[in-house]
């Protein structure tokens, strides 16, 4: 019986840190099925699903333990048995651009949140405005809307908020 982990990396950024991290993982016998890693901050950060047999799920861990060694941080969490079912609810896209400031995430984050929207990715970055070089805040989510959340009313408040941000923001549906 194989059993899921799900690890946080994170260390100062350099090259080989993947292949550190890899080759722990299956020297131990584990298997790397799903990750998302960025540079950030001069920092290399991620979270990695890994698969092991029950009975090797110790030494996977230990094995990256030993990872502080070389500056990078693991931290190990099982997943599967006991863990939440997915959530049910419409899967959508929500894009925002805007002149970056401070509260952009907090604002619309609590709009979401006091709808029982989840946030299942979010992915945002500071870069410069095309003609002004000023700086611009981009984010893309994928978020799951609950069953009694109307989508139109939901759009009507991110919307009502884009117009305080001044930002544009769009929420489309997530089907391919």
């Amino acid at each position: 019986m194989r059993d899921t982990l799900v690890l946080t990396v994170i260390g100062a950024d350099r090259p080989g840190l993947v292949e550190a991290l890899a080759e722990r993982i299956s020297a131990a016998g584990g298997n790397w099925e799903a990750s998302h890693m960025a540079r950030l901050g001069g920092q290399f950060a991620g979270i990695v699903q890994v698969t092991v047999d029950r009975a090797a799920v110790d030494a996977v861990v230990a094995a990256l333990r030993g990872l502080d060694a070389v500056g990078l941080q693991v931290t190990a969490r099982p997943s599967g048995a006991g863990a939440p079912a997915a959530p049910a609810g419409e899967r959508v896209r929500l894009e925002l651009t805007g002149d970056d400031r401070p509260g952009i995430v907090r604002d619309v984050s609590r709009v979401l949140a006091e709808r029982g929207v989840n946030v299942e990715e979010l992915a945002s970055e500071v870069g410069s405005a095309p003609m002004s070089g000023e700086p611009l805040f981009r984010a893309h989510a994928t978020l799951r809307v609950p069953a009694g959340v109307a989508l139109g009313e939901l759009r009507g408040e991110l919307e009502a908020l884009a117009g305080e941000l001044m930002v544009d923001l769009a929420i489309d549906d997530d089907t391919p």
